[in-house]
């Protein structure tokens, strides 16, 4: 994924999701995609940027902090989440921000 999220007035909210993965795949680029593609049917959702290289950096943007709440205890996400603390990710950090500006061209 390569755009840029378009998102609303601030202030909105952003979880940052910075990784380093294992070895090899086991699933990851089939959960990963589902995960978006879960991710914006989640009422509060408003995008996602990602880069993935040696670093990978996930910001997903959210109407407020009860979506992201409700984000976090989905049964798919839970899977996903269960998955990566056993065997996808060796060190992750999860940071969520409120965003109170927001500009650019």
């Amino acid at each position: 994924m390569s755009d840029i999220a378009p998102t609303p007035e601030p202030p909105y909210y952003a979880v940052i999701f910075s990784s380093h993965r294992t070895a090899g795949d086991k699933g990851y680029d089939d959960m990963a995609t589902r995960m978006v593609e879960l991710a914006a049917q989640q009422p509060g959702f408003l995008g996602i940027e990602s880069v993935k290289e040696d670093l990978g950096i996930t910001v997903s943007y959210w109407d407020n902090l009860e979506s992201i709440k409700n984000w976090k205890k989905n049964t798919e996400h839970l899977e996903a989440q269960r998955l990566g603390h056993q065997q996808w990710y060796s060190h992750f950090r999860v940071r969520i921000a409120r965003v109170e500006r927001d500009y650019g061209i």
